[in-house]
């Protein structure tokens, strides 16, 4: 896609609702506000740093976090249902549930992205468990994982490697893309992927402090930069697009031209504000949730009245 002449790449941008440039706007703040205590957990438990945060189809939430059981499930009222048995987990990462409630977790100190059903059976392993490596069997630290239109998976691989690796929905290894520098296509800490609902695929490439978008087989369209350091994403169903800036300690709402339409939090420890924000889930009601490292906590946010 690089290669194609900048007129007829022009037209692809267009006809596929993407702009190769955002545009500066004034950027309002989110109407919304924070839940404080919104999860129950079990007397004298502590929770750990929390990377990662999600919701299945009956609205309960997930938190991954690196402590004792680090996947926890809670109701939709905030109660503590259980912690999940996912076996030994080295470094907690990137969380996951798909459209089939098939949960993902990526684990960046075992080098693995594993995918359980909702009973808890494993139902695929990738990476080679404890080995780092960058071919089609290894991951080096992946951070995140996102599934295509089709099927597909794609993984953010990460802090050892500065690549995306696409898989076919049974774990069948495709394609790769990226090396470590600054150009298009190129990674410094690939730290969050999703995918929209036209197939294209955003990456946060987070210490280059941008945001870059492919087609589907990584042929790069745009890159955005007004995005400070982003470390996780979510994608609605709307193609309505979060992003947790940690560096900037807030939350950007943003559109899929990488226009920046509202924004969130500043830094600390109080009810909506933030240390390091590192994942975000937004439920289909429009509440918001978002882990945090540092002050390992999830925090949620509800629309005001």
């Amino acid at each position: 896609m690089k290669n194609l002449p900048i007129g007829i790449l022009f037209v692809w941008l267009l006809a596929n609702g993407i702009s190769a440039a955002p545009k500066n706007a004034v950027v309002p703040a989110m109407d919304y506000r924070p839940v404080p205590d919104f999860f129950q957990f079990p007397a004298g438990y502590t929770l750990g740093e929390a990377p990662g945060v999600s919701m299945d189809s009956k609205g309960h939430i997930y938190i991954f976090h690196r402590g004792q059981n680090p996947l926890l499930e809670f109701d939709t009222d905030g109660k503590f249902i259980k912690a999940w048995d996912v076996g030994d987990v080295a470094r907690a990462h990137g969380l996951f549930i798909d459209s089939q409630d098939d949960i993902w977790l990526v684990d960046v100190g075992n080098h693995t992205v594993r995918k359980f059903d909702s009973q808890g059976e494993l139902l695929l392993t990738l990476g080679t468990p404890g080995q780092p490596g960058e071919d089609a069997c290894h991951f080096n630290q992946p951070t995140d994982v996102a599934i295509g239109l089709d099927g597909d998976i794609y993984v953010s691989d990460g802090y050892g490697n500065s690549r995306v690796v696409k898989f076919s929905k049974d774990g069948q290894f495709i394609s790769t893309w990226g090396k470590k520098g600054k150009g298009e296509g190129e990674f410094n800490l690939p730290h969050a992927i999703v995918v929209d609902s036209k197939g294209r695929v955003y990456v946060a490439d987070r210490s280059n402090k941008r945001i870059q978008v492919f087609t589907p087989d990584g042929g790069f369209i745009a890159e955005w930069k007004n995005v400070g350091t982003p470390y996780g994403f979510y994608m609605s169903p709307a193609d309505e697009f979060y992003v947790t800036d940690g560096g900037g300690n807030r939350l950007l709402k943003m559109d899929i031209d990488g226009n920046i339409l509202a924004s969130m939090g500043s830094a600390g420890n109080g009810p909506g504000q933030f240390k390091l924000p590192h994942e975000v889930y937004v439920a289909p009601n429009g509440d918001i949730f978002i882990s945090e490292i540092t002050n390992h906590r999830v925090q949620k946010f509800v629309r005001n009245d």
